[in-house]
């Protein structure tokens, strides 16, 4: 006896249609793994190197406001060692023995607005907000996608450091030997404040080459487990189309030889 029915062309036919649904699924993504069905232990995988990639993404952003901080503060620092200096080079000056009172009032006006410029340069230097040269402190920068990877930036009172050279006055009984120390002290406060910008600095480049060069590979490694061979899946779906159209073929004989047979049987 001959057993007709529609089960086993079916069966077939819709396994073709699913795959076929599948692969317009990942063509469209450009993913070959789009959810867990796809492929649960490599979504997993997916998953936590995509977190890596974007903790260390803006990691790097961190950093790099790390480095622009550091520069505003170098950039405040340096310009009151440019004053400091002048400074110096007026009260060399004032040790002339051929100078009038009223030269040195000329040469001390110029003193007063120098130190009311680094006065100024003091108050001023801030980034987003944050004081970075009147108060002693510190600014911490997550530089990593963990726990544990920080990197910080030392603020310091600067104008409690300089009060020396900010109350020279050789009009009113500052010597120049005064003057001059406390313009030497002030020059290596501002060079020992400037090196250590100058090594956080680096230390903040060192941390952003590392993590650019970590994303990197960590978006490779995620991409080669999830990007689609579009190429592979372009195939695979052509391969699939003509399987699809010989399914469809077969299901329709099978369903015109199903008629005929109840027809005899009638």
């Amino acid at each position: 006896m001959i057993k007709v029915g529609s089960d086993s062309g079916n069966l077939p036919l819709g396994q073709i249609q699913e795959k076929q649904n599948n692969l317009l699924e990942k063509l469209a993504s450009g993913k070959k793994v789009n959810n867990a069905l796809d492929d649960a232990s490599a979504q997993q995988i997916i998953d936590r190197l995509t977190s890596e990639v974007e903790g260390s993404r803006q990691a790097i952003n961190n950093v790099y406001d790390g480095i622009s901080l550091a520069q505003v503060a170098e950039g405040g620092l340096g310009s009151i060692n440019d004053d400091v200096n002048r400074i110096r080079e007026l009260t060399l000056q004032s040790g002339s023995g051929i100078l009038s009172s009223g030269d040195r009032r000329a040469i001390q006006s110029e003193i007063t607005q120098l130190q009311e410029n680094i006065t100024q340069t003091i108050e001023q230097t801030n980034f987003a907000g944050k004081p970075l040269l009147s108060s002693d402190g510190e600014l911490s920068f997550q530089a990593g996608a963990n726990s544990g990877q920080s990197i910080s930036v030392g603020t310091q009172d600067i104008a409690s450091k300089l009060s020396g050279v900010l109350s020279i006055d050789i009009t009113s009984g500052t010597s120049v030997d005064e003057a001059l120390n406390a313009a030497d002290e002030a020059i290596e406060v501002v060079g020992g404040a400037r090196g250590d910008l100058g090594a956080t600095q680096n230390r903040f480049e060192s941390a952003a080459r590392s993590l650019t060069q970590s994303n990197i590979n960590t978006a490779e490694a995620r991409s080669r487990i999830q990007d689609l061979d579009f190429a592979q899946a372009a195939s695979e779906r052509a391969s699939n189309d003509v399987l699809g159209q010989a399914a469809l073929t077969v299901q329709a004989q099978a369903n015109q030889q199903e008629g005929q047979v109840l027809s005899l049987l009638s």
